[in-house]
């Protein structure tokens, strides 16, 4: 398995409560009851599966994904060309999004000019994502599922890597706090790299009512940034710091992806949602900003990598990670956790350290997704909450 900053369904959690009931909280307080197919084995499984994405594409936005998935997820149980192409994976554990896998792989098929007949229904290959025409949107996608299985087949197997360019809105609250204490330039280390494209925040826009940084020629912007007002902590530190110097950009992952091939290029592209352009904008800016500063990605996974990262005078050392941690095994993190403390042990005055989190946390019975940071061995700070996409942020 990746570990990639892979989706989650909206606010849904890889790990739910044991009863069966998992409960997501978006902005505002609301919390959504969710059943989970733990109870359920086999093709119904897959078709729980199906339907809890659509729910979380449905709060995210994506009201074009949530109706596919909700007519794939029937299609799956009549036995049709969806179950063909889910086959096998009856008992693949949440986290590894195979409903997404099956978007993704369609969605790769139109934007390289192979689903003529279904483009037309897509908003990234200039279509419209009509309600009045989900009918006839429907069945294009299932005759392509049919007609290019062979592909779709060779497509699931692949871990759903969006790395999403919006989770870089928390990654640079988090630089902007942990250099008003250090005020040095960042070594920057990530946890589930994927492609590498959020090694690069300080070199995208950032925006909200009362708060910009970062250059407005950036390709990258990332507007709306915050809801419900910019923390007051964030507005100081982002005036005190307007630029931060990024010195190093290392990551790792154990299925990288190289972002300057056409074949990555397109792996991001199709794990992007159909009809949410703006998410697709900042990909578009973010794979320009990749090739003209290199970041490298090793093929390591995180515990391995971090035994070869030390803290260094006259820097900052940050390692940060977002919605990658379950995807690690117990067994795995621990040694992780290790590293970090050995880390955190290693950082002075002259070399400190710091570590950055984005990641669902369990909180009752919802699992808000949080960022923090932790400066040295001084005790953790809880920074905000967020969409699993990284926007909007709010201020804890």
């Amino acid at each position: 398995m990746s570990e990639a900053s892979g989706e989650v369904a909206g606010g849904a959690t890889a790990r739910p409560e044991a009863g069966g009931v998992a409960e997501v909280r978006p902005p505002g307080g609301a919390f959504v009851a969710e059943t989970t197919p733990d109870a359920a084995s086999g093709v119904e499984r897959t078709a729980l599966l199906f339907e809890r994405q659509a729910l979380g594409c449905e709060e995210l936005g994506s009201p074009f994904y949530a109706g596919l998935l909700r007519r794939a997820a029937e299609d799956v149980r009549a036995g049709g060309p969806c179950a063909d192409a889910v086959a096998g994976y009856e008992q693949a554990p949440g986290p590894d999004a195979i409903a997404l896998r099956l978007l993704g792989g369609v969605h790769a098929l139109v934007l390289t000019g192979r689903a003529p007949r279904l483009a037309p229904y897509y908003p990234s290959a200039g279509g419209t994502a009509d309600a009045s025409r989900s009918d006839a949107c429907w069945r294009e996608f299932r005759q392509v599922v049919a007609d290019e299985l062979p592909w779709i087949r060779d497509w699931m197997t692949r871990p759903p890597q969006t790395n999403e360019v919006g989770r870089a809105n928390l990654l640079i609250a988090a630089l902007l706090r942990a250099s008003v204490d250090h005020p040095l330039p960042i070594r920057l280390f990530e946890l589930g790299s994927s492609a590498g494209l959020n090694l690069r925040p300080e070199l995208f826009r950032y925006s909200a009512p009362g708060y910009t940084w970062g250059s407005p020629d950036s390709p990258v912007h990332l507007d709306d940034a915050w809801q419900g007002g910019v923390p007051t902590w964030l507005a100081e530190a982002a005036e005190s710091h307007p630029t931060l110097d990024v010195v190093e950009r290392h990551g790792c992952d154990l299925t990288p992806i190289d972002p300057l091939t056409e074949s990555g290029a397109l792996a991001l592209r199709a794990y992007v949602w159909a009809d949410q352009p703006a998410r697709s904008a900042r990909l578009r800016g973010a794979l320009e900003l990749a090739a003209r500063h290199p970041a490298q990605v090793q093929r390591l996974g995180a515990a391995e990598f971090l035994k070869g990262v030390h803290v260094q005078d006259g820097t900052l050392t940050v390692v940060w990670h977002s919605i990658m941690k379950q995807y690690v095994p117990a067994q795995e993190w621990a040694e992780v956790s290790a590293e970090l403390a050995r880390l955190a042990g290693e950082s002075s005055a002259e070399a400190p350290f710091a570590y950055v989190s984005f990641e669902p946390e369990r909180v009752g019975n919802s699992f808000p997704f949080r960022a923090s940071v932790r400066i040295g061995t001084r005790d953790r700070i809880l920074l905000a909450e967020a969409y699993p996409h990284g926007l909007p942020a709010w201020a804890m």
